[in-house]
């Protein structure tokens, strides 16, 4: 069963446009991941599903159910999280506040317990700073806290906003890891990632996007071993 289906979608900034025509569809389980040079629209793509930009036209849907007129925050019920670029912690909270953060709505607060419980199993150095001020955490732990805070809100889909930017080679595989768990934990993951290497290696489907429109796509492994991916974003 596909998990999310983006059909024709358009929109953009104001008047501006940034996606024309944008479709795809991931299944349930698995690993997407969206590469694309710097301003193709990747991001967009992510705040079009999140109902943070409108669709101008098209559709976008949810375990076959529409959500393109739903609010941000009913998207959030449904079960779509965002985790964005940047984290977008609160630096003066604890870790253990932030993660609480990520679970407000009912269904998630009657399960905050449990669920912070899941979270601290697979991020056991966030059970070990639960007390602290996310400021003072390294970037790898921040990055650890924003995935937790997502995973405490019952996503069917957690999309991820270039996990792992700015972060030590040592740090990005852990956090692989940790997406290639949360799959295994029966959640479909979508990821923009400006490492394409990684991602296409990581994802069971990619896409690559040019000016607002999917240019290309097919299993991840197949699009590492494609010529125009090589030549356009691997430097072969």
């Amino acid at each position: 069963m596909s998990m999310l289906e983006i059909d024709s979608i358009h929109t953009g900034y104001g008047d501006v446009p940034i996606l024309h025509g944008l479709s795809l569809k991931i299944d349930e389980g698995m690993i997407g991941a969206v590469v694309g040079a710097n301003g193709a629209g990747k991001t967009t793509t992510m705040r079009a599903v999140a109902g943070m930009l409108p669709c101008w036209k098209g559709e976008i849907r949810l375990a076959g159910e529409r959500i393109d007129q739903l609010s941000p925050g009913r998207r959030v019920d449904a079960g779509v999280i965002l985790v964005p670029e940047g984290r977008k912690l609160f630096p003066s909270m604890t870790v253990r506040e932030n993660l609480e953060l990520g679970s407000l709505h009912p269904k998630a607060k009657a399960a905050r317990a449990k669920t912070l419980d899941q979270v601290f199993e697979i991020f056991p150095r966030l059970k070990e700073r639960e007390s602290q001020k996310t400021g003072t955490l390294s970037g790898g732990e921040q990055q650890m806290c924003a995935i937790g805070r997502g995973l405490m809100g019952l996503p069917k889909l957690l999309m991820l906003d270039e996990p792992s930017l700015g972060l030590a080679p040592i740090i990005v595989e852990t956090i692989f890891d940790i997406v290639r768990r949360i799959r295994k934990e029966g959640v479909t993951v979508l990821m923009v990632e400006q490492n394409v290497r990684h991602a296409l290696a990581l994802s069971d489907q990619a896409w690559v996007l040019e000016h607002g429109r999917i240019e290309f796509g097919g299993k991840g492994r197949e699009l590492l071993a494609d010529d125009r991916v090589k030549r356009a974003y691997l430097g072969m």
